[in-house]
């Protein structure tokens, strides 16, 4: 049977249309390829997000005050190899969640899902919270590892793993099947707004662009406009959850497996703000966008021109 196309708001052109196996894949790719890029903001975000933990302004030292010293800081700590810490995490959980994300948007999309008033946001939501649960444990892993640092300039619990791998088994021995999706509950709503914000806002941007005709159509600049849109939302509306869920998921835990900090998304939300300032869960906003903005934009862009050329194979018979 011949497949539907995809109705206007869909985040590809109109005459673009692959099954939700092959966007699993694409999905998976193109965000794998951005990962590689971005990584370093990433760890830069991670040890903005976790300086000055449940303390007021003021009454710790600041080893990170930006992005470029934050990133110079990191290359001077751990070494230009430092910058690209937990990318091997980084690169399993993009390949997971968005993996995830792409084929329900995708099956969404397919079955009209999309086309009804708020289908774009709802789709993307729940297409977001499936791949943030799948995707969690390497995400756990990915912000053990970015944390790490010398005794110097360390900031926020230090796991000391050795590795991925060693640090799968590390928390599979001590806290069971359950620890590796510890924190989860920070992740599912992070990646939920993220995910509906970024496919809901990239849909209408480039839409948008689209009438606006500064581009000659199926030019991979529309995309591109549209990811640089997408990613301002994205930033604004993500980072609170972003700061509350790299605390979670780097807090330590008791005997238990329990965590010493927070016991949850809202009490970690509450003691937040209240010991640090309502501003506190925007730490990190700077390199947060700066690594948003690329990854949204390169990860979307890739996304479209895999989905187009995949398309003209099919048409193609290739």
């Amino acid at each position: 049977m011949e497949r539907a196309r995809p109705p206007p708001a869909a985040p590809v052109s109109v005459s673009v249309s692959v099954s939700p196996p092959v966007d699993l894949v694409l999905g998976a790719t193109s965000c794998c390829l951005a990962c590689v890029f971005t990584n370093p903001l990433e760890v830069v975000k991670t040890r903005l997000q976790l300086q000055g933990e449940l303390r007021p302004r003021g009454t710790y030292r600041r080893h990170y005050r930006g992005v470029l010293q934050a990133l110079a800081a990191v290359s001077r700590a751990d070494g230009l190899r430092g910058l690209q810490k937990g990318l091997a995490a980084g690169l399993l959980y993009q390949g997971l969640m968005n993996g995830v994300r792409f084929y329900c948007y995708s099956h969404a999309e397919d079955r009209g899902l999309t086309q009804r008033p708020g289908g774009t946001v709802a789709a993307g939501a729940v297409a977001g919270a499936l791949g943030a649960f799948v995707g969690s444990p390497a995400y756990l892993v990915k912000t053990h590892l970015q944390a790490q640092t010398v005794a110097a300039m360390a900031v926020g619990h230090q796991h000391n793993h050795q590795g991925v791998s060693s640090a799968f088994e590390t928390i599979y021995r001590k806290q069971g099947l359950v620890g590796l999706w510890r924190g989860v509950n920070g992740a599912v709503p992070r990646v939920m707004v993220g995910s509906a914000v970024q496919l809901a806002t990239f849909a209408s941007a480039k839409e948008w662009v689209e009438k606006l005709k500064w581009f000659k159509e199926g030019s991979w600049m529309v995309a591109l406009a549209g990811g640089m849109i997408s990613s301002v939302a994205v930033a604004v509306a993500m980072t609170p959850f972003d700061v509350v869920s790299t605390r979670l998921y780097n807090q330590p835990v008791d005997e238990r497996g329990m965590g010493k900090h927070y016991r949850g998304f809202l009490d970690c939300f509450v003691q937040i703000s209240r010991k640090e300032g309502i501003l506190a869960l925007y730490k990190g906003i700077g390199p947060a966008y700066l690594r948003l903005g690329p990854h949204t934009i390169l990860s979307l862009l890739f996304w479209d021109e895999l989905r187009k050329l995949t398309y003209r194979h099919q048409q193609h018979g290739v």
